[in-house]
């Protein structure tokens, strides 16, 4: 049922439902989301936006770490008349959403296999196909 809804639609619907769960901090209002990006984020719920996709990434990859989240929301860094060049995204900020998350009990971090890092729990893919029921009606 996840995978079967509007993915944009699903990560809408899933921070609407993730305001009641975790908590935006006041600096969060202050940063950009990365070194590429010029200006702050207009969107004043992008911190509830970035956590839903986060958590929808965190079920399709298995175990994801900041490593691959900061590669994930990464993009394009204009400099100048030099060519543009990949550049990270905010560490910071994609730890403390996963925290927040973990605080939650959305995710935890576990092992598959040979691979560490932040997975789903039960609850977390229960929101999940809650918001993707919601989203298909």
């Amino acid at each position: 049922m996840i995978q079967r809804v509007s993915q944009t639609d699903l990560v809408l619907q899933a921070s609407q439902e993730l305001k009641d769960k975790i908590t935006m901090p006041e600096w969060a209002k202050l940063v950009k989301t990365g070194s590429h990006r010029e200006t702050l984020p207009k969107n004043p719920d992008w911190w509830y936006i970035r956590a839903a996709s986060m958590l929808r990434v965190i079920n399709t990859q298995g175990p994801v770490g900041v490593g691959k989240l900061r590669v994930r929301y990464g993009g394009r860094k204009n400099r100048g008349v030099r060519p543009d060049a990949f550049a990270l995204a905010s560490g910071k900020v994609i730890r403390a959403i996963l925290q927040e998350l973990e605080k939650a009990e959305l995710i935890k971090q576990g092992q598959v296999g040979t691979h560490k890092g932040r997975v789903i729990t039960p609850s977390g893919v229960a929101l999940l196909a809650k918001a993707a029921k919601e989203v298909a009606q």
